[in-house]
């Protein structure tokens, strides 16, 4: 990365950019793991923006900027549920998504929560891992006719100081 990378709060502008993002990448890396069938499910077209905006105001990421450009989000709800992490397909292997985790990760200790869940696609699955997660049970979740599996991990965090 050349362009430093900064990690900051969801603006409510940012609502366009980071629902094409999740868009984008499914549609670009998905298919590693899923068939065509199966991505469509996971993100269906045309893209409800609306929707979209209602959901992050919900649960507002952690957004990964390098200049002027998104290029990553991660979520973190109340109760230490990981809804979201994307990051762009052109972005990815950079260790965006480790510096969003990271952040993420102490902002979780500063909220005095001990355990952090994730349902993490089989592309996501591996990095969870790396950041010290460990599966729970594998989830099978129709969608739009379509069965798309991935993990129910864990992760226990060490008390704060």
């Amino acid at each position: 990365m050349s362009t430093p990378l900064q990690i900051r709060p969801y603006r409510r502008q940012d609502a366009k950019q980071l629902t094409e993002i999740f868009y984008q990448t499914i549609h670009s890396v998905g298919h590693q793991y899923y068939n065509q069938a199966q991505v469509n499910a996971w993100a269906p077209l045309p893209i409800n923006y609306e929707h979209w905006q209602q959901r992050l105001d919900q649960t507002p990421p952690l957004v990964a900027v390098m200049g002027s450009r998104i290029v990553g989000f991660m979520t973190l709800a109340e109760n230490g549920h990981i809804e979201w992490s994307y990051t762009h397909s052109q972005y990815q292997r950079q260790g965006i998504a480790s510096q969003l985790y990271q952040t993420l990760e102490q902002n979780a200790q500063a909220l005095g929560l001990t355990r952090l869940t994730v349902n993490a696609s089989r592309f996501a699955e591996p990095f969870f891992t790396r950041q010290g997660f460990t599966r729970l049970k594998q989830l099978r979740t129709l969608k739009d006719g379509q069965e798309l599996v991935n993990w129910q991990m864990e992760k226990y965090l060490p008390a704060s100081e």
